[in-house]
This record gives structure tokens, sequence and C-alpha cells, in this order.
């Protein structure tokens, strides 16, 4: 039976782990998104699990690398200067293939910037943040149900290809509270990594059967030995430098992401329809960006909202169909220019895109975005 419960979106980033089988986090205290480690310290040993607080955000990223490996789902959780130390061994968790979960709790930057006020400027970080080419999946809720179900979806996308997986949210998400019926698990399922099949000797950790990208995840300390390194691999798991060997195994891990973009990506349409502006936003902003669509709808203007929840990959198609029907798109974040570089990427068209985009530490109010619609109405 369903319960109502009154969380802050912290407290819910940390249930909602525990309820999609995470039992490891290792974390740094970090403004706005310290009180994930707090509850995540006091709840994981009620579960068996094991919460360590570690020296710093980079040590923390490889710890939840290392328990990985060993076979546990694992998390940690930070915000923009700690998600920027953490960029090297996001890297390596994409190269070794290692299942885990980052939540980014942004707040204003750069550098320090505003520790305790909200912004969305990480959002190309979220994706471009650690060298070379690999893949990444980013998820930006924009309620705190929402935020419950897309925390176990983390967890099952990070499982199933094999990649880390960042749950992008912000200070307004992270401490507001909302009162909502948490999801109960007949709502949900639950994913866990496949397991190889044959016997030790025979394991090769990064083969892949014919038409197949993901490969079987066998665990430390379960009787299969295998080398877990960021330098490029064969199968076998040891360094190569074969360009043929090396390039196909990129592809495929870019290709365990790209090919699946059908079980992958995730947005929210609002009275998109009949829509001749389509207002673009995403987390917190979209909450303001609902609002402004609503009254523009009162005063006669076809407004709609278009809201990604998976930010990377991010939904090309879907803008793209959206743009072919309106006259002009407005994109409302809090930053100076992120999302509209990948709106106007996807929209392939000569309509009018403006942006509605502020930083300083407070919200886009919904009055911005009406001006913005007018402006282009």
């Amino acid at each position: 039976m369903a319960k109502a419960v009154f969380w802050t979106g912290n407290e819910v980033c940390a249930e909602a782990a525990i309820a999609a089988g995470c039992r490891f986090f290792a974390g740094y205290p970090i403004t706005p998104s310290s009180e994930i480690a707090a509850v995540m310290a006091q709840r994981l040993p009620e579960e068996s699990g094991t919460f360590i607080q570690m020296e710093d955000e980079i040590a923390a990223m490889g710890a939840i690398i290392g328990a990985s490996l060993a076979g546990v789902k694992s998390m940690t959780a930070t915000s923009g200067p700690g998600f920027s130390l953490k960029q090297e061994n996001i890297g390596f968790a994409c190269m070794v293939e290692a299942p885990c979960v980052v939540v980014n709790v942004q707040r204003g930057g750069p550098s320090t910037g505003l520790p305790t006020h909200p912004g969305q400027s990480d959002l190309m970080q979220t994706r471009w943040g650690t060298h070379g080419d690999h893949t990444t999946i980013a998820l930006a809720p924009a309620y705190l149900r929402e935020l419950y179900l897309e925390m176990i979806r983390a967890f099952n996308l990070s499982e199933k290809f094999r990649v880390p997986v960042i749950v992008l949210i912000d200070e307004i998400l992270g401490h507001m509270s909302e009162c909502f019926e948490a999801p109960t698990p007949n709502e949900y399922t639950v994913i866990n990594r496949v397991k190889p099949t044959c016997p030790p000797e025979k394991y090769n950790p990064y083969e892949v059967q014919d038409g197949e990208l993901v490969p079987t995840m066998a665990s430390y300390f379960e009787g299969y030995r295998f080398h877990a390194t960021g330098l490029n691999h064969d199968k076998t798991g040891f360094p190569t430098t074969h360009p043929i060997v090396c390039h196909q195994d990129e592809v495929r891990q870019l290709a365990k992401v790209s090919h699946n973009r059908a079980e992958i990506d995730s947005w929210e349409e609002v009275m998109v329809e009949d829509a001749e502006i389509l207002v673009v936003s995403f987390g917190s902003t979209a909450r303001g960006a609902h609002s402004a669509v609503l009254e523009m709808r009162k005063q006669g203007v076809r407004a709609g909202l278009f809201r990604p929840i998976t930010v990377w990959p991010f939904p090309d198609e879907e803008v793209r169909r959206l743009a072919r029907k309106t006259k002009a798109i407005v994109v409302a974040e809090m930053n100076l220019g992120q999302m509209i570089l990948e709106v106007e990427r996807a929209a392939h068209s000569d309509i009018k895109i403006v942006g509605c985009q502020k930083v300083g530490g407070v919200p886009v109010e919904p009055y911005e975005i009406v001006a913005k619609i007018r402006e282009v109405a």
C-alpha cells in the first residue's frame, strides 16, 4: 500500500537508491548535496549496506567504482566543484564499464560559486566533462515523485548498459519538500547486471557475442579473475594499442547507448499538439515553464512545453519533429546558454530560437518566460 511521505529531494535520492538496491555509498560533504550522504549514513547500515566518507571527491568516485567491480550497486553524490573533481574517474568508469550512479545537485558557479543557491550550469559537463570519446546517460527530473522513479531508472540503466549514470538536479529540487505517495515496488522494476554463465577459466570480461553490445559482468571475489584498466584493452581486459581493436571497442561502447535510445530517452510534452510557440526546459526550471505555458494559454497564445527528462542522450528527433510544427522556440534554463545549443542543433530549422537564461542563484520566474513567449509570438 502506498504511503504519503513529505521528503526533501535529497532524502528522495537516498531512499530511492536504497529501493533500487544500492548498498554502497562513498562521498564527501558538499553543499547542497550533503543531506544525501547524511541519510545514506543512517539508512545503509539498516539495510546491511556500507557508507564511507572519503577524503575527497576523487577518492569517493574511485571507491564506488571499486565497490561496483566487487558486485555491489554503488552511488555517490556531489555538486558542481566536486563533480569536476570526479571527471577523471568517471572516464575510468566508462572505460572499465563499471555501473554506478552519480547525483549532481547543481549550484551556481564557476569555481566555488554560490554554494547555497541553485544553478543548471553543469549540463554540458555531464556529457563532455571527461576526455576522449565516451558516452554518458544523464537524467534530469523535475518533480520529487518523478525523482524517486528516475533514481531507480538510473540504477537500472547503469546495470543494464554498464555505464555511469548521472542524476542531474539542483539546489531547489534538493532542498524543497513535496508531499507525494512513495512508489510501491509493483510500480517499478529493479534490474541487475547480467553475470557470466561460463566457467571462470573461459571468462573474458569484455567479450560480447554476435549482435550484443554489453558484456556480462563477473564480480571480484566470486572465482572470476579479470583485469580492469583505464587503458584501451581487448576482450581479456589487458591493454592493447592495436588500432582496429581500440576503434571497434570504443564504437561498441558508444553503441550501447546510441542503439538503445528507444529505451533510454524519456520526455514530457504539454499541449504541444497545436502549439505555435514551444518552450523547452528541464529540471526545476521546467516547473516555472509549465506555469508560463498555462498562463499564455489563458491569454489565447498557443504555447506548449517540451521537457527532456533524459538530457543525455538529448532527444534530437523529438525536438526536430516539434520544431517543424512551431514558429518559434523559447529555451528556459538557469545558465547562460547550454541546452539552447542542443535545441538549435536538433531543430535544424530557420525558426526563431531564443533563450530565457539566468544565473545569480535565483530561479527563472514564470513571468520572465511569459515575456519571452510574447516576444516571439
